[in-house]
């Protein structure tokens, strides 16, 4: 009996050992790869901790640099409208500079206009006088009235002739009638030393264009708020004293004549 109940025992029993051996090395299997899961998951874990620190850091960097742009934004802004309101100051500026400069133009170009006509009117006057007695030209916008002595005074002396007080009487008609012009009456000698009454030629200079200023005040009314007179000796020749036809030159006495500039000099000044 015992004999048949053998084989029927390792039938049953083999099998089962083998099928515990089988669950257990399943078992071990099992549980090494829950302990790797386990190591990949705290793994993950502190991967993904360091994630998050690297995007919160990304996070802080952002919104400074966010900070920062809109700081860079508001300064950038506040320099461009300072920037545009300089330039608008400037090109008004400029405007009104243009403005000024096209009104100050305006008036020299009258300026030349009237010396101009001043000085047509003076030659008109005085056409009946010879080139070599006087000569009438216009210089940095004022009219020169140059009277050589032959035609005004006897040499060395400060008496206006005949002939010397019809050419002033032509000449105050014109001042007469043009009562913004303002006179200013220069005498001038040559370098020869005077040896007359007069002490030097300073003296005679000066005295030559006292008594022109007389003439034209008190003979032809001409007012004598306008007229000033100078004396410049020897010392602003227009030629070379070494020659009779230079000092000849030099000789002379000049009544410049200069047109009113009130508006032309609150324009610069203003």
């Amino acid at each position: 009996m015992k004999r048949q109940l053998m084989p029927l025992f390792l039938a049953v029993s083999v099998p089962l050992l083998m099928t515990s051996c089988v669950a257990k090395k399943h078992f071990i299997a099992a549980q090494d790869q829950i302990s790797r899961l386990q190591n990949d998951s705290a793994r993950l874990e502190k991967r993904i901790a360091g994630l998050k620190n690297d995007v919160a850091g990304l996070e802080k960097n952002l919104a400074d640099l966010k900070q920062q742009m809109e700081a860079s934004t508001r300064a950038a802004e506040g320099t461009i409208a300072s920037q545009k309101n300089a330039l608008q100051k400037s090109a008004q500026e400029l405007a009104e500079q243009q403005k000024k400069l096209e009104s100050l133009q305006s008036l020299l170009e009258q300026q030349k206009r009237n010396a101009d006509a001043l000085r047509q009117k003076m030659a008109d006057a005085l056409v009946k006088f010879n080139s070599n007695e006087l000569s009438v030209s216009v210089k940095n916008g004022k009219v020169y009235v140059s009277l050589q002595e032959n035609l005004l005074f006897p040499s060395g002396s400060a008496t206006v002739n005949e002939k010397g007080k019809e050419a002033l009487g032509k000449l105050a008609e014109v001042l007469n009638a043009n009562p913004d012009i303002t006179v200013n009456i220069e005498g001038h000698t040559d370098s020869i030393p005077i040896r007359t009454r007069f002490e030097d030629n300073w003296a005679l200079s000066t005295a030559r264009a006292t008594s022109i200023v007389r003439i034209l005040t008190n003979d032809y009314m001409v007012d004598p708020v306008r007229v000033v007179a100078s004396g410049h000796s020897q010392y602003d020749p227009v030629d070379v004293n070494s020659t009779p036809e230079g000092r000849a030159k030099n000789r002379r006495t000049e009544i410049i004549l200069s047109p009113k500039l009130d508006e032309l000099y609150k324009l610069i000044n203003g």
